[in-house]
């Protein structure tokens, strides 16, 4: 569809959609694993035209459009399509003893008609991995992509008009305005991926109709390495988190904070593998094809102004630093000597740059780290289980990794999400399932007999009796 969509045309399809959530209700398990396959085999044929669009948008590499895109996307539904049978059956309650002779059992029902709004940075992962758990679920989508990844919305639009009804699953491409019509409307639940700032506008119009929401933010996710560890390997492991995607990345280490005895060591480590990845001898990395670029000259203004303020008070660089406006590059670039009052520590980066800090303490550490809204992810590098084990028990976050980083999202078997400002439910696998569901409770009495009814008014001396022995053995 169009960005200058109509609004009455939005409401032709809100209202197609919310006739078609009940009949989708009816839907066998079976039926909805067919279009979970429907969707996957797609995939697997289109693989070329969805790394063209992606490249069109991002310069993404093709190859880590396989591994970051489609990859994940393609686990995710095998994921859904082995479990889908378990997790949409009937979960029997066992017994309870005033209750006697009751059965109890949750009956799994989709919410029914689902608003999916879906970011840039991964403009295919993560506007399909929730549409998998909505459909997995038996909702209806409205699914708005990122109009600024156009190409690959296009792509998007086309593949869903192939795969499903229009009644069923609906792209809708547009700005800011077709966002705040979409969000006027009455949906059962909105999946947000974005922005804090962004998250927040979306709660509150969700809230006008009580919508359930899940949010999945951002934030600042530190980096802490213990002296006791591989540099060399954390340096690698490091590198590949944080400039994956050009550091356009929700999980992306935005910070590290590094014990102070370790702290030269890691900045040479880290030249070492920012050469051995971006720089090869036969190129520069601003021709690399295997590193992204800023997806518009607006957010590398951003960068650029948030560097330059760090360099202007006092930063210093450990490798990169090269910018190129024509290209929308930004190399991937270190920085060491780092105020605390800069907004590279301040705001959340969505960039390949990396201030790096340094730490005596663990409890100094930990203060910091909690001094800031809670991430989206902790990175906690360490050969000492001890060490980890305290980090986690006094920190809080979204997701943690120990002596990894960014690898949790590709794993479906996973929850993911924040807590606090970095978002608010889960997705993936069976927790996106729920996240779409209504877990219904429901109690089969048996006719001619309930235990309660020998509580019913009036209350006299033998049912005093009868909630006093109750509360006895409570």
């Amino acid at each position: 569809m169009q960005a200058n969509i109509d609004a009455t045309v939005i409401e032709e399809v809100f209202r197609k959609q919310k006739a078609a959530s009940m009949r989708l209700k009816q839907k066998t398990v079976q039926e909805r694993l067919d279009s979970l396959r429907q969707l996957k085999e797609w995939i697997k044929s289109n693989r070329e035209k969805i790394k063209e669009a992606v490249w069109d948008d991002l310069k993404k590499p093709p190859t880590e459009t396989d591994l970051t895109e489609i990859y994940v996307v393609l686990s995710e539904i095998s994921h859904a399509v082995k479990w889908l049978p378990k997790w949409a059956g009937v979960h029997k309650i066992k017994g309870y003893l005033p209750l006697v002779g009751s059965k109890s059992y949750i009956q799994m029902e989709p919410k029914g008609m689902a608003l999916i709004i879906s970011p840039w940075n991964y403009p295919f992962n993560l506007a399909i991995g929730p549409l998998v758990s909505a459909i997995a679920a038996g909702c209806t989508v409205v699914l708005k992509p990122s109009e600024m990844a156009p190409s690959t919305s296009r792509l998007i639009g086309g593949m869903v008009s192939e795969v499903f009804r229009e009644e069923e699953v609906t792209v809708i491409e547009g700005g800011p305005l077709v966002v705040q019509t979409l969000l006027s409307k009455p949906f059962d639940h909105v999946f947000f991926t974005g922005s804090p700032a962004v998250g927040k506008s979306v709660m509150k119009a969700a809230s006008e109709h009580l919508t359930s929401v899940t949010l999945e933010l951002g934030g600042k996710s530190p980096v802490l390495i213990d002296k006791a560890c591989k540099i060399s390997e954390v340096a690698e492991r490091v590198v590949w988190g944080k400039f994956l995607n050009c550091g356009q990345t929700c999980v992306a280490p935005d910070y590290v904070l590094v014990h102070e005895t370790e702290a030269d060591r890691f900045f040479e480590e880290m030249k070492v593998q920012v050469r051995k990845m971006f720089n090869p001898k036969d190129r520069g990395t601003a021709n690399n094809e295997d590193y992204g670029r800023i997806i518009n000259p607006q957010h590398l203004e951003r960068l650029q102004d948030m560097f330059s303020e760090a360099l202007d008070k006092g930063a210093q660089i450990v490798v990169g630093g090269e910018v190129d406006k024509a290209g929308n590059y930004m190399a991937p670039t270190v920085l060491r000597e780092i105020r605390t009052d800069l907004k590279l520590m301040q705001e959340e980066i969505f960039g390949p740059l990396l201030p790096v800090l340094t730490y005596s303490d663990i409890d100094e550490a930990i203060a910091f780290i909690n001094s800031k809204p809670k991430p989206l992810a902790i990175y906690v590098f360490t050969e000492e289980d001890f060490f980890s084990d305290y980090v986690l028990t006094h920190t809080s976050s979204g997701t943690a990794v120990i002596n990894d980083c960014a690898v949790q999202f590709g794993h479906p078997g996973l929850p993911f999400g924040g807590v606090g400002q970095s978002g608010m439910g889960k997705s993936h696998g069976y927790y996106g399932f729920l996240a779409f569901s209504n877990q219904k409770a429901v109690l089969h009495q048996k006719t001619g007999f309930t235990p309660v009814r020998n509580l019913y008014p009036p209350y006299g001396f033998k049912k005093r009796k009868i909630v006093s022995l109750f509360l006895r053995f409570k």
